[in-house]
């Protein structure tokens, strides 16, 4: 589209959408005009992209996760039709700043950690590289949440970002589906003349949102369809009997479904919320996925060859005995036949050790919430129980195995028992799971499982969101990295070249300015761009060790205060992570590095060499800002706790340099680029397990290490108005993630890195290797690695839309 053509199309939207002439509108009605001409034209790509499908047969991909953390679409759309030249051409004419705009996007309230933000970089790579794909989610009316610190402490506020973002959404109301909750079953039989009758039952009405995702270079255009919860009828008996708040009652309580991503669950309420929200996303998703393959097949006979259903982790794992459902219920199949096409069509990544991920329901929850789906699990959980036991299975293996067991439901068990294909995310992450989580299972059907490492989309987090190294990339090695990230190797030979690596840290110092005007506008906080940024941001739990990262610089400032004269590079640490609203602990956590970084700044003996910032309400546009502009890449999760991570990946092909354990990916990134590229540091995932089952005592390593020693006790006393005993309890006393055990080595690699820092040739090449070795982390490759080893899928041909095949 030409940028004459660009503003034809917004002016029309201003006059005929909003009833605003150009003169007259502001940045916001600019944006959604701009938002629209974008969206029709991903639209009608979307069509051309379904209508080549249907004609050559191709093979459908549904991925189905609670969240996808998209970020702001405006700029990302624009870059991927290669359209940004034009709309800022189209503007400028029109007295209009495209930067402006920019601002005017909230980011979609649709997710909150590293799982959401990889769904989102799937669906831009199954676009970019033309496959058949839909991903499936809900429409959160008020994201996670807006997290505002008080005095150190997180507090909790609606993230209202409906108004801005739903410009992109486009309501489908004639595709909403009932979702059937509570009521009760009458006797099911497992043949093929059954007969089911599910009486009494809630019913909410699921409306559907849809969203486009664009490709690279429009190549195919990808949907995500969203979820909202609506009543399915209003009860106006009640209503005209006075009971008035009744009637409106249970119009709210059918809509609660998607008001907030992750309901807090520590009481019985929240607990069934979840489910809740769970069923809701698989129950209408399926109905929807067996409508549009009844429409265009008329039989579900064919779905494993032309559907591929993949389930992001646990919670969308009642997809199985939903499909199973369907099937039994509303399609006439028998068990055997409809449990061989189930099993032949669903997929489940794992994304997580972590027993509270591993998700297990209350069997009477379950039961009384969805009686027919908790019927279908009893008969999976029965037959596959019987299967095990015929096969000489030990019972007590089969009990750990079973869907239902100990009066809960399991939902990672179902997941396997139902799924054709399991994976993990990182190669250490998949042996853990074969070794620990699913041994069990990796006994008995080995071939099942798999690994996928993971992958980010690179082309948002280097091309946009690091102008300056796309730049310098564009100028060194031209711009075929965009479609082939191992292209990025074409850098090795610079390696050596001391002018382009002094380019390369001009980029970096640049990104560094960068922040720091936004750090200084957003919180006042004045940061020294020549300090190193050691940046650590994801989600706040114990697991990754950001309380570690906050008591080595504890001990720093203590030792800055005992040694004022010495040399010292100064840094500036960067923080930012949202705690779940119930999580005490990662809560103080917060507060600890907030009022830490208080201490210093009020300290004029040390605030000129360290410097805590913690970034409020972090999200994908805070992490395109900071990512580019970080020297350290904080990795420092215990061995054998993260899965993969995506924020490495991100930091590494930015340029960073990552200061870590051996654990997730780190392992993966450590094989790219080599010991003198990384700055590893602590125990591996088995010598952390010898540690733990010879018997960890941290008291004693506490008494007897005077840093340790003297930066726990401050925390006991206090500063900054409150003390930190919490804390410093849980690190003497049973430490769970093991943070003074790997305390000393933290500090040496801490070391390590500022020596590095020092020698700038070195430093730059460092992060010069670590871009040319980050191709193998696209999630191009990752996709190409599902659709060939698990859901055996092709990407559309190119044939016009017309052609029939």
């Amino acid at each position: 589209m030409t940028a004459e053509r660009f503003r034809e199309e917004i002016i029309d939207h201003l006059l005929h959408t909003f009833g605003v002439t150009p003169e007259n509108a502001g940045d916001e009605t600019y944006y959604k005009a701009v938002a629209l001409v974008v969206s029709d034209l991903m639209r009608r790509g979307r069509s051309e992209t379904e209508k080549r499908a249907k004609a050559t047969h191709t093979k459908q991909v549904y991925y189905l996760c609670m969240e996808f953390l998209l970020g702001r679409s405006l700029k990302n759309n624009l870059f991927n039709l290669g359209l940004e030249e034009s709309a800022r051409e189209a503007l400028r004419t029109l007295g209009v700043r495209l930067d402006a705009l920019y601002d005017q996007e909230p980011d979609a309230g649709l997710g909150n950690g590293g799982l959401g933000r990889l769904a989102a970089c799937f669906l831009d790579s199954l676009s970019t590289q033309g496959y058949a794909a839909m991903g499936y989610s809900l429409r959160y009316e008020y994201g996670i949440f807006r997290q505002k610190l008080v005095d150190g402490w997180q507090t909790e506020l609606p993230d209202f970002w409906l108004p801005g973002g739903k410009v992109w959404l486009q309501e489908a109301p004639e595709k909403a589906v009932e979702v059937h909750f509570d009521g009760h079953v009458e006797e099911a039989w497992y043949d093929n003349h059954h007969t089911v009758n599910h009486k009494d039952y809630t019913k909410v009405l699921a409306v559907p949102y849809d969203m486009c995702i664009s490709g690279k270079d429009g190549r195919a255009v990808s949907k995500l369809r969203l979820w909202a919860a609506r009543s399915s009828d209003f009860d106006m008996k009640t209503f005209n009997s006075g009971n008035y708040l009744r009637a409106v009652e249970q119009n709210a309580m059918a809509e609660v479904i998607t008001k907030v991503l992750y309901p807090e669950d520590n009481n019985p309420e929240g607990k069934s919320l979840r489910l809740s929200q769970q069923y809701f996303l698989v129950s209408a998703t399926i109905q929807d996925i067996i409508r549009r393959h009844l429409f265009e097949y008329g039989t579900l006979d064919s779905l494993p060859e032309l559907t591929a259903i993949h389930l992001n982790d646990t919670h969308p794992v009642l997809a199985v005995p939903e499909l199973m459902r369907i099937m039994l219920d509303e399609c006439g199949y028998g068990w055997e036949a409809a449990w061989d096409i189930v099993s032949r069509t669903v997929a489940y990544t794992n994304h997580t050790v972590m027993k509270e991920a591993l998700e297990c329901w209350n069997q009477d929850l379950f039961r009384l919430r969805l009686p027919r789906i908790y019927q279908i699990v009893e008969e999976i959980n029965r037959r596959f129980c019987a299967d095990m036991h015929g096969r000489g299975v030990d019972g007590y293996k089969v009990g750990r195995m079973a869907p239902l067991n100990d009066g809960f439901v399991k939902m990672a068990n179902l997941a396997v028992v139902g799924a054709h294909h399991v994976n993990g995310v990182s190669a250490l992450h998949s042996e853990i799971l074969k070794e620990t989580v699913f041994r069990d299972f990796y006994q008995e059907m080995p071939g099942k499982f798999t690994n996928v490492t993971n992958g980010i989309a690179y082309r948002r987090w280097v091309a946009q969101a690091n102008p300056g190294l796309a730049a310098f990339l564009e100028k060194h090695i031209g711009g075929g990295y965009l479609a082939d990230a191992a292209q990025l190797e074409k850098l090795l030979p610079l390696a050596n070249d001391g002018t382009a690596l002094r380019e390369l840290e001009q980029v970096k110092r640049e990104n560094k300015q960068r922040a720091a005007g936004y750090l200084k506008k957003a919180y006042g906080a004045v940061v020294n761009p020549d300090s190193i940024f050691d940046i650590q941001v994801k989600r706040l739990h114990e697991y990754k060790r950001q309380h570690l990262n906050a008591l080595h610089i504890l001990s720093l400032y203590l030792w800055l205060k005992e040694h004022p004269q010495a040399d010292f590079t100064p840094r500036t640490f960067i923080f930012g992570a949202k705690a779940a609203p119930g999580y005490y602990f990662a809560k103080q956590i917060i507060r600890f590095i907030v009022k830490l970084g208080e201490m210093i700044d009020a300290d004029p003996a040390v605030r000129e060499k360290l410097k805590i910032v913690y970034v409020e309400d972090y999200r994908v546009t805070l992490a395109e800002l900071l990512i580019p502009a970080a020297d350290i890449s904080e990795q420092i999760s215990l061995a054998g706790t993260e899965a993969s991570g995506t924020s490495n990946m991100k930091f590494m092909i930015n340029g960073a340099v990552t200061l870590g354990t051996l654990d997730g990916a780190n392992v993966e990134i450590h094989e790219a680029v080599g010991d003198e590229n990384i700055i590893l540091f602590g125990m591996t995932t088995e010598q952390a397990e010898a540690l733990r089952q010879s018997g960890y005592r941290p008291g004693e390593l506490a008494n007897n290490h005077p840093v340790i020693r003297q930066a726990l006790q401050l925390m006991e006393n206090g500063f900054g108005g409150m003390d930190y005993k919490d804390l410093a309890s849980s690190l003497r006393g049973s430490d769970p993630y093991m943070v003074l055990a790997d305390f000393d080595a933290y500090a040496q690699a801490r070391q390590r890195a500022e020596a590095l820092y020092r020698d700038r040739q070195v430093w730059n090449r460092m992060c010069l290797t670590n871009i040319a070795k980050a191709g193998r982390f696209s999630a191009d490759r990752a996709i190409r690695e599902y659709a060939q080893n698990i859901w055996h899928a092709d990407p559309i041909p190119q044939i016009p839309v017309n052609k029939k095949g």
